[in-house]
């Protein structure tokens, strides 16, 4: 508790969480909120795809990988400096735990994916049984993550 105090009492977690200045928490939260559609809707597309949806080759969806590192970056920062501003109470809120540990899991189907699209003949291999469970677990998993995230709000009194 004695780290999660620290952390909320740094002077750029105050900032973040009571600053009235539109670049403090307004500015981090709309980062972490587009941040977030930009994750998360690449995911989607690849994995729709890999699931039948549409006919686009799938040499085609060689961006998604770059998006996906550039987007959690920014949700890595920006969620950092959210949890900061608040630790004592994310920090040991189980709905909170729930999240991360949903995140990790989605942004760990990403990486077993690349090996079906970043290979030179994508376009004529088909989708095995692995990657359209893949795709259904990365779709799952990445829902779970948003709903947990929306509801921190209402479970968690703060």
């Amino acid at each position: 508790m004695a780290l999660l105090n620290w952390l909320e009492a740094l002077p750029l977690s105050v900032w973040v969480h009571e600053s009235p200045s539109i670049w403090a928490q307004p500015t981090v939260m709309t980062l972490h909120t587009m941040g977030m559609g930009v994750l998360v809707g690449a995911c989607w597309m690849l994995d729709l795809r890999l699931l039948g949806v549409g006919r686009i080759p799938l040499s085609a969806f060689r961006w998604v990988f770059r998006a996906v590192a550039i987007a959690l970056s920014v949700n890595v920062v920006t969620g950092v400096l959210l949890f900061m501003a608040r630790a004592t109470l994310w920090g040991t809120a189980f709905p909170f735990l729930l999240k991360i540990l949903l995140v990790v899991a989605s942004a760990a189907t990403v990486l077993p994916l690349r090996s079906y699209v970043l290979v030179p003949d994508a376009d004529q291999r088909p989708i095995d049984s692995r990657a359209r469970m893949l795709a259904i677990a990365s779709i799952v998993a990445w829902s779970a993550a948003i709903t947990s995230g929306r509801l921190l709000a209402y479970t968690v009194a703060g």
